[in-house]
């Protein structure tokens, strides 16, 4: 029996009236019918296109062939084989440019949704705690960073029998999951449930460990470690460097998400210091521009989206962009900062430029140019810089024998391997800021270099 329907089922949401006065999640998940009813599209295709578009070649067609069955921790199983935190993925991952960017069933209607019917497996699977658990008996690795990748990398080891311990600077587990993603897009209990089943499997965590700080790799090594693998993501905000960018009022997305998300601004007694603002500005068009908006918008201001580029070069996700326009966001498209206006040291204003659409760039995008004399103001009283994060540099400061590139990123060879011997790096650490699922796939092959490494000495 086949699904002909053309389009997806649609995900259950909270009501945008109601969801701009609350943090808790937007998109509310399939029912077992819902999920279902969405499997029997799938057409079962011989060669699985789908698979070859997840970077972490989750079996797809196995698993919704498993949901149309009812035999939903069979589904969760086949998942996890390759995916150690498929409730975090199902959420956030940007599937519509990878797993279903190869659906068959897109050419003529939308694909599958398969990052909706992924979230459903690992929700269900949730709720009845039957994770298995692992026998660490191998040599000892140290994993530094507990996001996506240092908790792939770690998965993956404690499955092969290593006795992982996991180092995290912050004292909350999850690292980016944790500090940067809100909580109505990944609520933290989420990502505490696939932390807590990787404990399962024997890894241990250590937070308020700054490596670098504390001790440095060589001294990690002398503790005994086998290898080591530097998962320390792309902390470090970036700015415009234009006038104003120092005034009370302007923060980076980072740190403006790190206070909300990891030290609860949201929540109505919190003692954490925040500036609210009644009209913000938020810099740029990615994921995390949409996140902070959006958050910003949960704290009560009118919020401006302010992006160089049209709607169509808008690199954040369609459903994030279709969200924030439901709750109010209002978007500024080929408009440009060029200062930021204060008065007594606070933000009072944003002057920009009109901007068009030139020739293509190196990303394929066409390439913004100025509209000469088109200035104008904004009036503003916060601005969010969300234009991208870099490697924090005290690993590379630190560590005197770590190769890095212009960019501070840690250079690696296909194996992840860097410029010490048995000390690996992955993730954002070494490509800058980028997806979720990109740096799972990073810790599953340094990993798989790890394992292979150490048995062949």
């Amino acid at each position: 029996m086949i699904n002909t329907q053309k389009t997806k089922t649609p995900m259950p949401h909270q009501d945008a009236k109601l969801r701009i006065n609350n943090f808790d999640e937007v998109a509310l998940g399939y029912t077992v019918q819902q999920a279902q009813n969405e499997a029997l599209r799938c057409l079962s295709c011989k060669n699985s296109p789908c698979t070859t578009g997840c970077p972490v070649n989750v079996d797809i067609k196995k698993f919704i062939s498993q949901i149309v069955e009812g035999d939903f921790e069979s589904a969760y199983q086949t998942i996890a084989k390759t995916n150690c935190l498929p409730a975090v993925c199902g959420r956030v991952c940007p599937q519509e440019i990878q797993c279903e960017s190869k659906c068959v069933c897109g050419i003529k209607g939308q694909p599958v949704a398969i990052g909706r019917l992924e979230r459903f497996v690992a929700d269900w699977h949730a709720q009845r705690q039957t994770t298995q658990t692992s026998t660490c008996t191998k040599q000892k690795i140290a994993v530094v960073g507990s996001g996506p990748s240092g908790l792939a990398c770690a998965g993956d080891l404690a499955r092969l029998g290593y006795q992982v311990t996991v180092f995290e600077a912050l004292h909350v587990l999850g690292g980016v999951l944790a500090y940067g993603i809100p909580q109505f897009r990944l609520p933290k209990e989420i990502v505490e449930n696939e932390v807590e089943n990787l404990k399962k499997l024997g890894v241990e965590f250590q937070t308020n460990v700054v490596i670098g700080k504390l001790f440095d790799v060589d001294e990690l090594k002398n503790q005994g470690y086998s290898a080591i693998y530097l998962a320390t993501g792309a902390g470090l905000p970036k700015f415009m460097n234009i006038p104003g960018e120092g005034l009370s009022g302007v923060y980076s997305a980072n740190e403006y998400l790190t206070r909300i998300n990891l030290m609860k601004a949201y929540l109505e007694n919190s003692t954490t210091p925040i500036l609210k603002g009644k009209k913000v500005c938020v810099v740029g068009g990615g994921n995390v521009a949409m996140d902070a908006a959006r958050s910003a918008l949960r704290m009560g201001s009118e919020v401006h989206v302010v992006y160089r580029r049209g709607e169509q070069e808008l690199p954040a996700r369609k459903e994030e962009i279709e969200h924030g326009k439901e709750e109010g966001l209002i978007f500024d498209f080929l408009t440009n900062p060029v200062k930021i206006l204060g008065k007594d040291g606070f933000v009072v204003g944003m002057e920009c430029v009109k901007m068009q659409l030139g020739q293509p760039d190196a990303s394929g995008r066409r390439r913004p140019e100025e509209i000469p004399q088109s200035n104008f103001v904004i009036d503003c009283d916060l601005v969010i810089m969300a234009l991208g994060t870099s490697p924090n540099p005290l690993l590379k400061n630190s560590t005197p024998n770590l190769q890095t590139d212009k960019w501070g990123c840690i250079v690696v060879d296909q194996n992840g391997q860097t410029s010490m011997e048995n000390v690996y790096a992955g993730g954002d650490a070494t490509t800058g800021s980028a997806t979720v699922i990109l740096a799972m796939s990073q810790g599953k092959l340094v990993a798989k270099s790890i394992d292979e490494k150490l048995k062949n000495q």
